[in-house]
């Protein structure tokens, strides 16, 4: 008998996706309209992914670089290293943030779908085994492809940091004020141990993260458990525009420092590993 590999059943499972429609939650009927299941050796595929570069956002410590990021045995590695880089845009004397450093003292990737997948509505699923090292800041989230942030609107299917030292799965989204680069939250978190007290091993497995969303609402899903619901009467941008009736394109990256906490003690390399990523939309 022929053994079939990881690979050989993550193809079997897509083309059963693709040939009968999913009947879904609610008995809605989706049809998945995009997907990447990695299932190919070397960098993200360049026709769905780019790379963020160097210091990005948040005070992190890491610097993004696209050799971080890799396809191999089906699924896509994030992976965060202890390394120094030299930081080209250092300025001596200099306050900001991104130009004080000499060199960046960790190394990771960022990868993001702007400007060639974006989508209005529907199903986002992503499987992934996130890393719950201390100073690991996973996430995968989204942002519209119209106005500044937060007016663009921003979605967190999954965060995993510390809020007051505790390790944290977080489920967020955000929207503009009248302040300039001042969001308004509607979030949730949950410790990590609300879901190792029922699972032990939570940390070792692969995870499904669902964002299901319509005109209405955003409903933001781990293992089929609720974790928010966004009202989208209420997600109103100071003009008047609502940040989540706008294209979104998604966001997959592994931050170090800041919100994930001290990485110092921590031993690295740390791994982020994504084994697909799906949309879906109502047929």
């Amino acid at each position: 008998m022929k053994k079939y590999n990881n690979t050989d059943m993550k193809m079997y499972k897509l083309l059963l996706l693709c040939f009968f429609v999913p009947t879904l939650a609610f008995g809605q009927k989706w049809k998945l309209v995009w997907s990447d299941e990695f299932n190919y050796k070397g960098k993200p595929n360049e026709k769905f992914w780019s790379f963020e570069k160097g210091f990005a956002r948040n005070e992190e410590l890491q610097w993004y670089q696209d050799k971080n990021a890799y396809c191999k045995k089906g699924v896509l590695v994030i992976e965060a290293r202890r390394e120094k880089v030299l930081n080209p845009e250092y300025k001596k004397g200099d306050t900001n943030w991104k130009t004080s450093r000499e060199y960046a003292e960790y190394t990771s990737s960022s990868i993001k779908t702007e400007g060639k997948k974006e989508f209005l509505y529907g199903r986002v699923e992503v499987r992934a085994r996130i890393s719950t090292a201390c100073g690991s800041w996973p996430a995968i989230w989204t942002l519209g492809k119209d106005k500044e942030w937060p007016s663009s609107g921003e979605v967190d299917l999954m965060e995993f940091y510390r809020i007051n030292n505790v390790p944290s799965i977080l489920a967020n989204a955000a929207w503009g004020t009248n302040v300039r680069w001042k969001a308004k939250w509607d979030g949730s978190n949950k410790p990590l141990s609300h879901f190792t007290e029922k699972d032990a091993d939570w940390a070792s497995k692969f995870h499904i993260w669902r964002m299901d969303w319509d005109k209405d609402f955003i409903r933001l899903y781990l293992d089929d458990e609720l974790l928010n619901e966004v009202d989208l009467s209420k997600t109103i941008n100071a003009d008047g525009s609502n940040a989540f009736h706008q294209p979104q394109y998604l966001l997959l990256n592994l931050a170090i420092g800041r919100n994930g906490g001290d990485p110092s003690q921590t031993k690295f390399p740390l791994t982020y590993e994504i084994d697909y990523v799906r949309i879906y939309q109502q047929k």
